[in-house]
């Protein structure tokens, strides 16, 4: 029966979703299950859990915690990625306060922006060595990728390692039927193709046995009373003619148009919650004992699959019955006017002989425009990463959209200079 290694275990509502998958998947539901985290109370929590979800479902998987990195990996076949280095604190704090000092705001800052560029800085290093460990230890093994900024992470792993990398965000396939049942639309009978960059990927065609979507969509998106959550993703689509994937908290700092200082009112205009997810963070802090009742010490816990897309991948490579996704991989010739080095999300079949992604083709002109914006600051993230110079770190931020359409280049090079010392252990020595 397959190993499946989840690293980030102490991620214990996310490791229910997936592993709890799992078990309910009968090609998986005797697997090893390898838990392993840094944080030894969350790993405990989540082995009580996991357990007890085990037990209520026949107890046919065998499930261990350990503290030590290369054991939990021995021998592995897929390998789930759900960590967060640097926690909510020390790390996304400074992420977020040290730029406010600035004058430069955020929403989320995990994926892109100077939050992003940190992120995946001191993220990267510690992804290598798993890899590392993976070479000797389960050099076949499948590495699922769930932590942000996704399209760095993945990309690093891709290009700097030997290891079968696939990157997934659960934004796809919640796509189209976000978009239709918040204009009150049916979600039955529809088609849809997505293509294009993690968090910026385009909703390129929506049918309904052959109509196509869009008119009525944007018609109703015009008439859609405000304020909502979806009013910058609206924005996007009246522009530039396409639905993006990834939520407006996320896309306001993805572009150069919504968060501005010189425009404040565009804050409350587009409904864009500055300082979201430090929210969200301090809110699930302090909701956790509650719910630790709930998941941990919960003999009668249930579970339902979810649509995380780990079991389905892995239930596909374990039957050979082929099963699709959207994908986070190497651009190998897959969208014809992005670059080759870049990380796209594409659809992907995977069946036993692994991950095959689909041809896409061109996108619309203006949008592979708008990927590229992001893609640049990707590409240069990954050079600092791998080189360890920090002039690549000032060339990604001066070309971040967000941070070059407020900030000077001597602030934005003073910027991340203070990050740099801020952060200071957490992230390697850059020269």
């Amino acid at each position: 029966m397959p190993k499946i290694t989840f690293m980030g275990a102490g991620s214990t509502i996310f490791a229910k979703n997936v592993l709890g998958d799992c078990m309910l998947t009968p090609a998986l539901k005797d697997s090893h299950i390898a838990l392993y985290d840094i944080d030894l109370q969350r790993l405990k929590d989540s082995e009580n859990m996991l357990n007890n979800i085990n037990k209520n479902n026949g107890g046919h998987a065998k499930i261990a915690a350990y503290t030590d990195r290369k054991k939990a990996l021995e021998g592995a076949d897929y390998v789930v990625n759900a960590i967060q280095v640097g926690g909510y604190e020390p790390c996304t704090v400074t992420d977020f306060e040290i730029p406010k000092k600035y004058g430069l705001r955020q929403t989320i800052a995990d994926t892109l922006g100077i939050g992003g560029i940190f992120r995946a800085l001191r993220t990267i290093p510690v992804m290598l060595d798993f890899a590392r460990d993976m070479e000797e230890v389960c050099p076949d093994a499948w590495f699922l990728n769930y932590t942000n900024p996704m399209a760095i992470l993945t990309g690093a792993m891709l290009r700097a390692t030997g290891i079968k990398t696939v990157g997934l965000c659960h934004s796809v396939q919640v796509c189209a039927p976000h978009l239709l049942e918040g204009l009150g639309m049916s979600t039955e009978n529809i088609q849809y193709k997505i293509a294009g960059i993690n968090h910026m990927a385009w909703l390129l065609e929506i049918t309904r046995n052959g109509k196509d979507l869009y008119p009525e969509i944007k018609e109703r998106a015009l008439k859609r009373e405000t304020p909502h959550n979806d009013m910058v993703r609206y924005e996007i689509m009246k522009q530039f003619g396409y639905y993006v994937t990834e939520s407006s908290e996320h896309n306001a700092e993805y572009m150069p148009y919504f968060i501005k200082s010189k425009y404040p009112e565009l804050i409350e205009r587009f409904n864009i919650p500055l300082d979201e997810y430090p929210r969200r963070c301090i809110k699930q802090i302090k909701d956790w004992e509650t719910m630790r009742e709930k998941l941990v010490n919960n003999k009668d816990i249930e579970h339902k699959r979810s649509h995380e897309y780990a079991s389905y991948i892995m239930e596909a490579m374990e039957t050979d019955i082929p099963y699709k996704i959207g994908g986070n991989v190497l651009n190998t010739g897959l969208i014809t006017n992005l670059p080759k080095e870049a990380c796209v999300e594409v659809p992907c079949l995977v069946d036993r002989s692994g991950v095959t992604p689909c041809y896409v083709g061109a996108l619309p002109p203006q949008l592979a425009a708008l990927n590229m914006t992001n893609i640049n600051v990707q590409l240069l993230t990954i050079e600092a990463a791998l080189t360890l110079k920090k002039e690549y770190i000032y060339y990604a931020a001066m070309l971040d959209p967000h941070t070059s359409s407020e900030l000077s280049i001597d602030d934005i090079k003073a910027l991340c200079d203070d990050l740099i010392e801020a952060h200071g252990d957490w992230l390697p020595r850059f020269k």
